[in-house]
């Protein structure tokens, strides 16, 4: 099953244990300005349904649930990235935005990959580490290849696979 921007969200929220409020602060400093109450729109699982016999008859349409976008994404996990280890030191002009790196949904998970890898200041054995405890052994270059830049010849997509199993190594660390 496809991995949302949603369910990203959802993953990162949960390994970390951010709080609504800290959510909300996080989108700030990535540059998006939020509710509580539209954040949690965010976080609402659609997958998840409580309905009994009676109401499945009816279409489900879940209209509480806000999509998360791939600019919302990214400049979450800018947040995070600022949320951890603080603003960069920049020489001149401030008013010029980082360029943004998810340029499709195929690049969705190498992006995530690589700025949670800098917000947490984790090294490539440490993201080895995380996969494999959650059950997925790959290589040191497999790994390089998902971290470089789109466009390299040596560039390689990060399925979904990696990215869910990353997320869940990275709950085993910072809440196991």
């Amino acid at each position: 099953m496809k991995m949302t921007n949603n369910d990203i969200l959802i993953r990162l929220r949960y390994a970390l244990n951010i709080k609504d409020a800290d959510m909300v602060e996080i989108f700030r400093m990535g540059g998006i300005e939020l509710t509580k109450a539209e954040v949690q729109k965010m976080l609402i699982n659609p997958k998840k349904n409580t309905t009994t016999e009676v109401e499945k008859s009816e279409p489900i349409v879940n209209e509480e649930l806000k999509v998360c976008d791939n600019f919302m994404l990214e400049s979450f996990l800018n947040g995070l990235i600022i949320s951890q280890r603080g603003r960069k030191e920049t020489t001149g002009d401030d008013t010029q935005k980082p360029e943004l790196m998810i340029k499709n949904d195929r690049s969705v998970n190498n992006v995530l990959l690589k700025k949670v890898k800098i917000a947490l200041s984790l090294t490539s054995d440490d993201i080895l580490d995380m996969l494999d405890e959650a059950g997925v052994r790959i290589s040191n270059s497999e790994l390089s290849a998902v971290l470089r830049k789109e466009g390299h010849r040596n560039y390689k997509e990060c399925g979904d696979r990696y990215a869910r199993n990353f997320l869940k190594g990275l709950a085993l660390r910072y809440r196991g």
